[in-house]
């Protein structure tokens, strides 16, 4: 998706030549399809070949993403998410300060009560 964002569009050649790892032509095609299939992106036609699209920006993919993690991973629990995110890390007392304010209106959004 990446390289797709950052491209505009690629067909599965562009996209393999772009990728830091060698993988072959047909895992690619295949991983563009799944992507297609889940809405992802969406391909037109060009020439013999496929020009794939991104369909959703780098935010909704990651939110979608990260929403998997947490429900799969960390049995739906974004306390346990949160936890082992923080967890052994050297955190920026003004990023700490802005994750404080965001889990305050989440928990105001949420009827959490006084947070």
């Amino acid at each position: 998706m990446s390289i797709l964002w950052g491209e505009g569009s690629g067909t599965v050649a562009e996209v393999r030549d772009e990728l830091v790892h060698s993988v072959g032509y047909t895992g690619v095609l295949k991983l563009l399809q799944i992507l297609e299939l889940k809405g992802m992106v969406r391909h037109e036609q060009e020439g013999r070949a496929y020009r794939y699209f991104p369909v959703v920006g780098p935010a909704d993919a990651g939110g979608r993403a990260l929403g998997r993690i947490v429900d799969r991973i960390f049995h739906g629990s974004t306390e346990r998410a949160l936890a082992r995110l923080v967890s052994g890390r050297r955190l920026d007392p003004d990023e700490v300060i802005r994750m404080k304010a965001m889990l305050d209106a989440a928990a105001h959004d949420n009827g959490g009560g006084d947070a």
